[in-house]
């Protein structure tokens, strides 16, 4: 006979998947905000081309810190999905 349903387990496991869905949305601020920052740093290398040096580091170091939120997203949504710290609490 099969053991029976833990239904505290399961609504753990399916509030950590729609939480890790909902932390991988922060991935979509990060693209828009980079691709908007590219675009502006090209449009200002177009207008003034011998400033490209300090547009591009400034564009690059402005990319770096919106990809954090994103890989923030992602870490988020991993330890819910495969290391899940909330199922050894129902104990």
């Amino acid at each position: 006979m099969e053991n029976p349903i833990d239904y505290r387990e399961a609504i753990v496991l399916a509030a950590s998947a729609i939480g890790a869905g909902t932390a991988m949305v922060a991935g979509i601020g990060p693209g828009i905000g980079e691709g908007y920052a590219v675009g502006k740093a090209c449009e200002s290398i177009g207008r003034q081309p011998e400033s490209s040096g300090a547009v591009t580091r400034t564009m690059f170091i402005g990319c770096a810190v919106a990809e954090s939120t994103g890989i923030y997203g992602l870490l988020i949504a991993l330890l819910l999905m495969f290391a899940n710290p909330f199922i050894g609490k129902l104990s």
